[in-house]
């Protein structure tokens, strides 16, 4: 990354990135991604311990119960990390701010928006990518850091 210097004398991409702070917001609210969490959290509870007594608690080994919490911890962390992500305000820009290879204010948001999976230490994660491009030196980013 090229970094210059601002017109106050301050690296560019220090500028850029309090400009970023003041114009992002989040993808979703806490309310709702609580509600997914626990959602992907309940559900995989209830498969492990459901709450109806009748029905019989599978596994007979210690080993069989940790693979359960295993399973519970693969299908709701990747959830948290996913929800964590969105609430970011740098989660989605309107405009995509200056280019962090040239200091241009010259970029354009790319129409395009990606949901690349990555792979966590919990499982993969899906995670929302905008995409931009500067008109002067032609460099792709992503304007929120993804």
């Amino acid at each position: 990354m090229r970094v210059g210097l601002a017109e106050d004398g301050g690296p560019v991409w220090i500028h850029v990135a309090l400009w970023r702070k003041r114009i992002m917001a989040a993808r979703t609210t806490r309310q709702e991604a609580r509600a997914r969490i626990l959602a992907a959290f309940t559900a995989q509870l209830d498969r492990m311990i459901p709450e109806d007594e009748s029905v019989p608690l599978k596994g007979a080994t210690f080993a069989d119960f940790e693979d359960q919490a295993e399973a519970l911890a693969q299908t709701a962390l990747p959830v948290v990390l996913e929800e964590r992500a969105a609430l970011e305000p740098n989660a989605k820009v309107e405009r995509a701010g200056r280019c962090p290879h040239c200091g241009s204010e010259g970029v354009y948001l790319e129409k395009e928006v990606t949901q690349p999976e990555v792979r966590s230490l919990h499982g993969p994660v899906v995670l929302t990518k905008q995409h931009a491009r500067c008109r002067l030196c032609g460099g792709s980013f992503s304007p929120s850091g993804s």
